[in-house]
């Protein structure tokens, strides 16, 4: 029997690079995306496998809970939460419907379709969770003269990292592996989908980030960052942050007092 993959946001970007990897790796897939002309055609792409098109809308718990269904009644491999929208704006002009299907998809739709798959992953032993961020993650200290604006979304991809992080750690020692998957600006749909001509700026291709996302899974990595050349960048982020963690007390800081 094949491997089963389900990819997210499949019929473009990261997503279509992840499922015509894993289709030419032999991997069944089923294929999660709004656009039911791409999910056909990528479902023709591949007729050397299986290919299982499933049109929802992760932005809505329709969708979310119509994907968590075929999650879990199906004996999931590898699981790629990359879906994304392109809600990227100042807090104040985020109308409410685009803040909640932000949260929804970046948030909501990968916390509960991991919890899909993981029963069966954990029966198993077996089984690879990847969450597809981004370098946004890190950016939460950046000055206010840092430009777009993006508390929600940059929010959105810093809870995917932690939330990888976490979760890899609870599952230690089960056969599952967790990835959080953090590219900077890649050669895809999603900024044209925002007005933004980025088409002077040096962007990676999609297909590379799949590449360090498979070799980053190879090397036993947690979080992949394609585009860091020097690991030890991540290292220290890392090791700050616990730093930070151990340095609380029960006693009120000095710098508070008085």
């Amino acid at each position: 029997m094949s491997a089963l993959a389900l990819v997210t946001g499949a019929t473009s970007g990261i997503g279509r690079a992840f499922a015509d990897r894993l289709a030419s790796d032999g991997y069944d897939l089923i294929a999660v995306g709004r656009n039911t002309a791409r999910l056909d055609e990528l479902v023709a792409a591949h007729p050397d496998v299986t290919v299982r098109p499933l049109a929802a809308d992760l932005s809505t718990p329709e969708g979310i809970d119509a994907v968590a269904a075929a999650a879990a009644d199906a004996p999931v491999d590898l699981l790629v939460n990359n879906a994304g929208v392109a809600h990227y704006m100042p807090l104040a002009d985020l109308p409410a419907e685009k803040a909640t299907e932000l949260v929804n998809v970046k948030i909501l739709a990968p916390t509960l379709l991991t919890r899909a798959v993981l029963p069966g992953m954990l029966e198993r032993s077996a089984g690879t969770i990847i969450n597809v961020g981004g370098m946004i993650a890190f950016s939460g200290p950046a000055p206010s003269s840092v430009m777009p604006r993006r508390a929600v979304y940059g929010g959105a991809l810093a809870h995917l990292l932690a939330f990888s992080q976490l979760l890899a750690a609870e599952l230690e020692g089960t056969g599952v592996r967790v990835q959080a998957l953090l590219p900077g600006v890649v050669a895809t749909e999603f900024h044209t989908r925002q007005g933004m001509d980025l088409s002077a700026v040096p962007r990676m291709s999609a297909e590379d980030v799949v590449t360090a996302s498979l070799r980053g899974l190879e090397l036993g990595e947690t979080v992949t960052a394609p585009g860091v050349e020097d690991a030890s960048l991540l290292d220290a982020v890392f090791a700050a942050d616990l730093a930070a963690f151990g340095g609380q007390s029960p006693q009120l800081a000095t710098r508070y007092n008085g």
